[in-house]
């Protein structure tokens, strides 16, 4: 088994057996994960060097436009696709095995946390972990402490506000706060325009 086998039963939502080969290829993975976010973390770096490094856990090239504050981290990695002109402040965590894509233009605040995973509720299947893909639509604004669980998607131009439990799909043009997060308001096409 190989990262692109990983990669491959992860998007389509497939159980990942405890102690099964897949599941030593994501350990492997996210060893890989925390010694570049290591580095990330390490001290100063140019923005430049931050997108590089970003690059390399992702897997895939990060554009000159995101910018990223560490502290940051990601337990695997190479399941995060960041679009253009997205701004992650400090203290984010990405558990990333299910797949997190966040869209253009999007702001995430401080400390946010995308959680993929679940774990098999059976006591003798608890290893057993369940991915599923967080979506984050185009200029979103996601404010400190917010936390997505697995298999959301969050639509174009909503907002979550700070310390927000999201657990289901929030709307587009939408504001959602809470934990539960609810829809409190829609927002008009003036505002979205």
């Amino acid at each position: 088994m190989e990262l692109h086998d990983l990669l491959e039963a992860l998007d389509a939502g497939t159980t990942i057996t405890g102690d099964s080969p897949l599941h030593r290829v994501m350990h492997d993975v996210s060893q890989e994960a925390l010694r570049i976010t290591g580095e990330l973390n390490s001290g100063y770096h140019e923005p430049a060097r931050v997108r590089e490094l970003l690059s390399q856990l992702t897997g895939k090239d990060v554009d000159e436009s995101v910018t990223v504050f560490p502290p940051f981290s990601a337990d695997f990695g190479k399941n995060i696709t960041l679009g253009r002109r997205v701004f992650i402040n400090s203290g984010c965590r990405f558990q990333d095995q299910g797949g997190v894509f966040v869209g253009d233009d999007c702001l995430i605040g401080h400390n946010v946390v995308f959680a993929t995973l679940n774990h098999d509720l059976d006591p003798s299947r608890r290893a057993d972990m369940h991915p599923s893909r967080i979506v984050v639509g185009r200029n979103v604004w996601l404010g400190a402490n917010v936390t997505v669980l697995p298999g959301v998607t969050i639509g174009d131009n909503a907002v979550v506000g700070a310390a927000s439990v999201v657990t289901k799909d929030v709307a587009e043009n939408s504001i959602a706060v809470g934990s539960p997060a609810r829809v409190v308001r829609v927002l008009t096409d003036q505002v979205t325009g």
